[in-house]
């Protein structure tokens, strides 16, 4: 078998520059140790799960190893779309219409791709996803509340003689996450570190709550005008159930935002702004949008909280992609100056751009946004002219009027 060309894979459609690479040790480390294990105990790929697959590296490579069908979650629905344009690029599928493959996984598995149900079957964090899988294979989240989701899920639904191999990066990986991996796993064995990567084997599930520990709720008091709100959270979400401290300053002057026949909270994350807009003007007609998988479930779990199911649209996609050019009167941002773990504000641009693009002419972009980020001249490039209308110490909120 020839060495896989992991060199050819891309990010796209999520943010590229010269030092943001489509795969990196641990997906090396994942596969070979992941096709060792499944040699050795006669495995198909339709007993293998792949979870947190970052651009397809993981999958692809198992795939060309030979093993098809493979079980797939991705929360971010860029990685989603870039594992189908990676495999039309390496010529695992004849489809080159990569570009309009929904993120939407019910889509999928009614074969809108031929790679989709052949060399892999995308799946949200479910049973259907995990049912007599005895190998998976995770790339170790940031958060630990969404590595307790998915050690549980998989001690949930999975064999019982089921292996779990997550890796991650030494520099990011803690002891906290093996006690997490402990209270779902009878034995927990980190590896030697390699290439400054480490996997941690878990094995033996046990038994778990008859309720799954996610997705949790809070109910905060005090929140802008609305005077109460729940918000709900999975594993994977920002801040969980609790109001970031960025989200909570827009929050504060929401009441100032002007009404619109319809508003975005691009990138919804639990979705608190779009669930207090909505109170507060009930005949708008508000989309939540988010391109992580467990926040547009927790914003779900948001508006079905606040009465709000009926009144506000959730969409899993990225940076409002298939919502409609000039289709928002008012687009709501609190960006995001993370890649993964590393810092890079080219995720803020994507938005503002999205933003841009939403809005009708005259439509509005309310941003709040770490001071020390001095976005302002950005948001006049991308969207049009940029005022302050609030600070705190640490946050601005900047209006920027649709040229």
């Amino acid at each position: 078998m020839s060495e896989f060309p992991y060199e050819r894979l891309r990010r796209f459609p999520d943010v590229e520059a010269p030092n943001l690479q489509a795969h990196d040790a641990t997906d090396l480390l994942l596969v070979e140790r992941g096709l060792a294990v499944a040699s050795d105990r006669g495995l198909t790929g339709a007993e293998i799960v792949v979870i947190g697959d970052g651009y397809g590296a993981i999958t692809l490579a198992l795939a060309d190893a030979g093993l098809g069908g493979l079980r797939v979650h991705q929360d971010l629905a860029t990685g989603r779309r870039a594992l189908v344009h990676n495999a039309a690029a390496l010529a695992l599928t004849r489809n080159q219409d990569a570009d309009r493959v929904s993120t939407n996984t019910e889509a999928g598995r009614a074969g809108s791709h031929p790679a989709v149900g052949t060399i892999f079957v995308p799946h949200e964090l479910d049973a259907g996803l995990l049912t007599g899988a005895r190998l998976v294979l995770l790339q170790l989240p940031k958060a630990l509340a969404e590595l307790e989701e998915i050690a549980d899920a998989v001690a949930r639904w999975a064999a019982d003689d089921v292996v779990l191999m997550a890796g991650g990066r030494v520099k990011h990986m803690t002891l906290a996450q093996n006690d997490v991996l402990a209270r779902s796993f009878a034995r927990v064995q980190p590896q030697r570190a390699e290439r400054k990567s480490r996997l941690i084997v878990a094995e033996e599930p046990r038994d778990v709550p008859e309720t799954p520990p996610f997705p949790v709720q809070a109910t905060h008091d005090s929140v802008g005008t609305v005077g109460a709100l729940t918000l709900a959270a999975h594993g994977g979400a920002f801040a969980g159930a609790r109001i970031d401290i960025g989200t909570r300053v827009l929050l504060d002057v929401l009441d100032r935002v002007p009404p619109g026949d319809v508003v975005v909270d691009l990138g919804c994350g639990t979705g608190a702004l779009a669930a207090v807009y909505a109170l507060t003007h009930p005949g708008v007609h508000v989309i939540a949008t988010d391109r992580s998988a467990a926040a547009a479930a927790s914003a779900r779990g948001t508006m079905i909280a606040n009465g709000l199911a009926e009144r506000v649209e959730v969409t899993h996609d990225d940076a409002g992609s298939e919502l409609a050019d000039a289709s928002a009167d008012v687009v709501l941002l609190n960006p995001p100056f993370h890649l993964g773990t590393s810092v890079h504000t080219a995720a803020a641009t994507r938005l503002f751009e999205a933003a841009a693009r939403l809005l009708r002419s005259g439509g509005e972009l309310w941003t709040v946004y770490n001071s020390t980020l001095a976005y302002r001249g950005e948001l006049t490039r991308l969207v049009g002219p940029t005022e302050q209308v609030h600070r705190t110490p640490k946050f601005t909120v900047s209006r920027s009027i649709r040229r």
